[in-house]
């Protein structure tokens, strides 16, 4: 029996290019305005035959698809291109359905890449939606997406080596069509979830095919039923392990029904418990205590987000700003990785940064830094003056007889082949000495430094 006996004629859009969805699989999932459409006489285009439905579009007269064209390109970027093309070329003969699995907004590049190369030949466009993946996804796992649940494309994190994603919340990872996809998504989600973390192969959502299994996340590309009709579902952690859990928490401390001792901080105030909080991560990685090492990051990540509430309640700034500019910062300081800067070695590596820092500070309106500039002034003394020498000694600043090595006391003091302990056991000793004659060996290194960056700028060094 026709449809149409069963159904009125919907009025058809007169666009020159009919975007229609095809749903998740089931026939009986595709809308009735997009099942007229097929059945239009218009020509119809199939970005894929892979598609449930397309067996009972049989019946449709003038039918093509462009699985020829994923033949002739190696790169889905070149593949989309010429669907685009085919599409375009094929309504300037007359009006075109153009017809793509799920939804044409849901994890579709054609459809964004078509509107444009429509609206730049004057074509019309109207785009018909159907059930998406997500739809059959969330009815086949009994998940509720307005929840919270994230939704990303696994080609997309196939390329990531970090996954875009709070692990606080759930994830429905679709496109994971084939085992090497699987694997390379598996790899980006290791760097944010544990190996045994639980996940769901969900195939053919939403068809009479339909399937799930769970596994642990180290075992994903251990198997092999992977097609187009594959996703993955990955639940959320216990609550806790996001840094949105932890900015949501120092918030509510900061909130008027939150804690008073929280609520009095201030960003002078926070300024020592941020450089405790750094000695004690440094005590806990001395000690190669990864528990305690964790533990003590999380209390600096506390101070960071505490600091940012607060400048945040003020109207200075907040996380996104701290967290971009380092983004930005670390983006544009390494041409290298993410330009066509070539650096042959280690010196050219160097070379280039300090003159990108240089450039920036020029963007910025601000003074060209000195050869012993850049040295933070809360530094303890001895790291700073190891970052002095450093500088120093690439600047050309230290004497032969302010070199350790060069000196024959230092140098039989801390013999070649000497180890940490040794040299911990000789700093310790200086300092027991300084104990006995009455000085206080963290301010004379400070004094000294400074003395040291006084007669430099003079030009007495050199």
């Amino acid at each position: 029996m026709s449809i149409s006996r069963i159904y009125p004629e919907l009025p058809l859009p007169s666009a020159d290019i009919a975007i229609v969805g095809l749903g998740p699989g089931d026939v009986g999932e595709i809308p009735l305005g997009v099942w007229q459409l097929l059945h239009s006489g218009r020509r119809v285009i199939l970005r894929t035959r892979r598609h449930p439905c397309v067996e009972a579009l049989g019946q449709v007269v003038n039918l093509q698809s462009c699985d020829d064209l994923y033949e002739q390109h190696a790169a889905f970027a070149d593949v989309y291109a010429a669907v685009v093309e085919r599409v375009l070329s094929a309504a300037a003969d007359g009006p075109v359905v153009y017809a793509l699995p799920g939804h044409p907004w849901v994890g579709e590049a054609t459809t964004g890449a078509l509107l444009a190369g429509a609206w730049a030949k004057g074509l019309t466009v109207h785009v018909s939606g159907a059930a998406s993946f997500i739809d059959a996804g969330a009815t086949a796992l009994g998940l509720d997406p307005m929840e919270g649940c994230q939704i990303v494309d696994g080609m997309l994190l196939a390329t990531r080596h970090h996954p875009p994603l709070d692990i606080s919340l759930p994830a429905l990872v679709g496109q994971v069509y084939s085992r090497q996809v699987a694997s390379d998504v598996k790899l980006t989600l290791l760097n944010a979830y544990p190996p045994e973390q639980p996940v769901t192969l969900l195939h053919a959502a939403g068809t009479p095919a339909q399937s799930k299994r769970q596994l642990p996340l180290y075992e994903l590309d251990h198997q092999t039923s992977f097609d187009h009709l594959t996703s993955l579902f990955v639940p959320a952690q216990r609550p806790g392990g996001s840094f949105n859990d932890l900015q949501e928490l120092i918030a509510h401390l900061r909130a008027p029904e939150g804690c008073p001792w929280d609520q009095e901080q201030t960003m002078l105030s926070l300024r020592e418990f941020l450089l405790a909080e750094c000695c004690e991560v440094l005590e806990a990685m001395d000690n190669e205590d990864d528990e305690h090492t964790a533990e003590e990051l999380g209390d600096v990540l506390g101070i960071v987000a505490m600091i940012v509430q607060v400048a945040a309640e003020e109207g200075r700034f907040q996380m996104a700003d701290a967290i971009r500019a380092s983004v930005e910062k670390l983006t544009r300081r390494h041409p290298h990785v993410f330009d066509l800067a070539n650096v042959p070695d280690m010196d050219g590596l160097y070379s280039q940064w300090d003159a990108i820092k240089a450039q920036e500070r020029v963007d910025k309106g601000q003074k060209p830094k000195g050869a012993l500039d850049g040295i933070p002034a809360s530094l303890p003394s001895l790291e700073k003056a190891r970052e002095l020498q450093s500088k120093a000694e690439k600047a050309g600043l230290l004497v032969r007889a302010e070199v350790a090595a060069e000196n024959p006391v230092l140098a039989g003091l801390l013999p070649p082949g000497s180890d940490a302990t040794d040299l911990g056991r000789l700093l310790w000793q200086l300092t027991a000495l300084a104990k006995t004659r009455g000085l206080q060996a963290e301010a004379a290194l400070r004094e000294y430094t400074v003395r040291f960056r006084e007669r430099a700028d003079d030009g007495i060094i050199g």
